[in-house]
């Protein structure tokens, strides 16, 4: 079974600084995906001298701790009497932590919370990594935290042994200094690495661009940015190549919203085959939405006008009801190493709020995910608009 996966997601997280409550966001109680897991209870358990082992206790007084890639604020939590800077590219993650920390009795100065295109503190003294499931934005992060680093720093990295590899070591001892590993407990595994202040891991390589195919569309050889992290940052996806081979052409003045939209590939070829659109890009990562804004700009122009929100799904804060023509997306179908349908879902009834009458949803699927189900139900309708033996694109229309 995934680590990540209880049949009861509140189970509480017991760890030596209290138990806490914790949630994913949004909450939903019959969500069957803790918000923490035997890798974020065996780092907390190693700071506090409770891991076995000869190092005991790791002094965190007065020490400037930074989490990087806290997935929905465990760490965070647990640590929030030392007041750590958290890290981290997901809006839902930001939102998780500070419900969470708000359960435990606790507040964030939201400076505290920084999203991984900000700039990191100047001093780093406790660096603490959740490996994430991206390799690319691990190396991007250590690159732009490497400076902060000092020789005393104790730098500790955390995952599942599923997630940690030769490559993640590779990056640590590439970037910050040699490593070793911890002895396996639970499914769960330790990086621990010694900061070597004579190394030059040399410049980031990120953002990554690359030309797009020929054929496809009014992208038809433009050039795509891509921040690290970003789905498909070195080379175009299958199914956004199908979907960019049947997109509709936007109306004059229509409002467009390229959801979940990545590097923005797809809306950027909204924008150009319908020049009178009024273009919106949303996506819950940081790295995401800063890969669409330079895509389309690259495309379109430095003064080109959008929209380019960090949010989740079509939530009504951020996009009025009823207010938008079209709406393209392909939804993702994982949250970490988890598969659910969870984001798809709310993708699809944000999208429908959102909406206005007579407006249209397309999307683009695996064949085998079942969306049209999802979206006869809750729009009433739906159409095959193409189709291939792997890939579909569906149409719905608000009614």
């Amino acid at each position: 079974m995934n680590p990540e996966i209880t049949p009861a997601a509140a189970t509480p997280f017991s760890t030596p600084w209290g138990v806490f409550d914790l949630t994913r966001f949004p909450e939903d109680p019959r969500e069957r995906l803790r918000a923490w897991d035997a890798a974020d209870e065996y780092l907390l358990r190693h700071l506090a001298g409770e891991a076995g082992g000869a190092d005991g206790a790791t002094d965190l007084a007065g020490r400037r701790i930074v989490v990087l890639g806290d997935r929905w604020g465990a760490l965070t939590t647990a640590l929030a009497a030392h007041e750590p800077v958290q890290i981290a590219d997901s809006h839902l993650g930001r939102r998780a932590t500070l419900a969470n920390l708000a359960r435990a009795g606790a507040t964030s100065d939201p400076a505290r919370l920084l999203t991984t295109r900000d700039t990191p503190p100047e001093r780093i003294d406790v660096l603490l990594v959740r490996v994430p499931k991206s390799l690319a934005l691990l190396e991007d992060q250590l690159h732009r935290l490497a400076p902060a680093v000092h020789p005393g720093t104790v730098v500790i990295g955390t995952g599942m042994v599923t997630e940690i590899h030769t490559s993640t070591l590779q990056l640590f001892e590439r970037i910050l200094g040699p490593t070793r590993t911890s002895l396996a407990a639970r499914k769960a595994r330790l990086i621990f690495c010694t900061p070597d202040p004579a190394l030059d891991p040399g410049p980031s390589p990120w953002p990554h661009r690359y030309a797009l195919p020929p054929d496809v569309g009014p992208v038809s050889g433009r050039t795509v940015v891509n921040h690290a992290g970003t789905f498909c940052a070195e080379r175009l996806d299958i199914g956004t190549r199908f979907f960019l081979g049947h997109l509709p052409t936007p109306a004059p003045g229509a409002r467009v919203v390229d959801l979940g939209c990545g590097n923005g590939v797809v809306g950027t070829a909204a924008a150009l085959a319908g020049p009178g659109a009024e273009l919106v890009f949303v996506d819950e990562s940081h790295q995401a939405v800063a890969s669409a804004e330079e895509t389309f700009r690259t495309n379109l122009g430095p003064d080109a006008r959008a929209e380019f929100l960090t949010a989740d799904a079509l939530a009504a804060e951020v996009i009025a009801p009823g207010s938008v023509d079209l709406v393209l997306n392909n939804p993702p179908f994982h949250s970490h190493q988890a598969t659910t349908d969870a984001t798809a879902w709310r993708m699809f009834t944000g999208s429908r709020r959102a909406l206005k009458p007579g407006g249209e949803l397309w999307v683009v699927g695996n064949r085998h995910l079942g969306y049209h189900v999802k979206l006869r139900r809750l729009f009433g309708n739906c159409q095959l608009v193409a189709g291939n033996p792997k890939f579909v694109v569906l149409r719905a229309v608000k009614r």
